[in-house]
């Protein structure tokens, strides 16, 4: 579809939708993307949005809802963030406390 709309920030981009969140009432939807090579998709979020009515407009018929559920894009940093979380496991002082053995619990029945 990147050719039905003139966004030329997004005619090249490799873009990757990685999960859609609705909202209980199905009138909103947030799409999160990611780009390929694990680029910065920041500087496209406003191309996005300008693209959102077109893309929603296709998107309705084929959804079968009663109500075609508003578009907002944002990064997907769910990658970013397991990558940060799997650094500090493996620090050295997280890896020794992670491998130190638990003290036991203390006796409160006395």
């Amino acid at each position: 579809m990147r050719t039905e709309f003139h966004e030329k920030t997004l005619a090249k981009a490799h873009l990757t939708i990685s999960e859609v969140r609705m909202s209980p009432d199905l009138k909103h939807a947030t799409v999160f993307i990611t780009q390929l090579g694990n680029k910065d998709i920041t500087p496209l979020l406003p191309s996005l949005k300008r693209v959102a009515p077109f893309l929603r407009a296709q998107i309705g018929p084929k959804l079968g809802l009663r109500v075609t559920p508003d578009l907002k894009f944002l990064a997907d940093e769910a990658l970013e963030e397991a990558t940060r979380i799997n650094k500090l496991l493996h620090k050295p002082e997280v890896a020794r406390d992670l491998a130190a053995e638990p003290a036991p619990a203390p006796d409160l029945e006395e």
